[in-house]
């Protein structure tokens, strides 16, 4: 059992938790994630670990609802306790450059926090671009400022900060002269795609993290195998970072597309069941 010590609702989607597990969080690095259970009858998902204190003993978790097993952990409450935590998972993510561009997404700006954290904290050079649909989306603005040297944030609407795709940003920063070690995009799939389209030209090192497909978390379901270079690659287990200019995303997209009438069933059945058990 892992009892939640904060919770926080970023947006009308994405909800902070923040747990405690003390083994976890002493061993904990950026690019990590854990693998949770939020009751005895739920599935085990994983879910990136977003930051961590190892003076708390404890990791926080930021998740978006979007099936069955996140509506049901979205449930639980401050002093109430996940079933089960494992981790930390995966490879951390490889913080050795020196000056760098980190790119955020939509709930991906989660997964991307950590690193800048880091990248900050040991002196690296770190531009950071996040992006959102609109406003009532944003999150963690505070965080990334003081992370970052410079710090932009964009929206599709132009209802916060400025307008536009976070890949207008990093072009306009890649023109303007800017020389980056590594640039590293977090966020949905589509996102990571052209992030890499618009490093390519520049010869710049691209790095994206894929856990946007990963299922069980093990390597055991193969549902988050990819094609990296030509090879076969499997995101929790061999990554979840990989060479943005070597991965299939028209392969990654098209798998990641079977899930979603799946969840999206599973999240309408467990709202239905939570409604009549308000109602009883």
């Amino acid at each position: 059992m892992a009892k939640i010590l904060r919770k926080k609702t970023m947006n009308p989607t994405v909800t902070l938790m923040e747990v405690e597990a003390p083994l976890i969080a002493a061993k904990a690095q950026p690019g990590q994630f854990v693998i949770i259970r939020a009751d005895a009858d739920g599935e085990r998902i994983p879910l990136t670990i977003a930051d961590y204190d190892k003076q708390k003993k404890s990791v926080t978790i930021i998740f978006q609802i979007v099936g069955a097993t996140t509506f049901r952990l979205n449930q639980l409450q401050e002093g109430d306790a996940l079933h089960d935590i494992v981790g930390p998972l995966g490879n951390p993510s490889d913080c050795s450059a020196k000056k760098v561009a980190i790119i955020g997404g939509g709930v991906g700006t989660a997964i991307a926090y950590p690193l800048a954290k880091k990248f900050f904290a040991q002196g690296t050079q770190v531009h950071a671009i996040t992006g959102f649909r609109t406003k009532d989306l944003v999150i963690l603005e505070d965080e990334f400022r003081s992370a970052a040297h410079e710090f932009e944030l964009m929206t599709d609407d132009g209802s916060y900060g400025k307008k536009g795709l976070v890949t207008e940003a990093l072009k306009a920063s890649l023109d303007k002269g800017e020389k980056y070690d590594e640039v590293i995009a977090i966020g949905p799939l589509i996102m990571m795609k052209f992030v890499a389209a618009t490093t390519k030209p520049y010869g710049v090192k691209t790095t994206v993290s894929m856990n946007p497909i990963m299922v069980d978390g093990t390597g055991m379901c193969g549902g988050c195998r990819l094609s990296v270079g030509g090879k076969m690659k499997f995101a929790c287990v061999d990554g979840p970072d990989f060479d943005g200019h070597e991965v299939d995303f028209g392969e990654a997209l098209t798998r990641g597309g079977m899930y979603r009438p799946f969840e999206a069933k599973a999240y309408e059945t467990a709202c239905n069941l939570f409604k009549k058990a308000v109602a009883q």
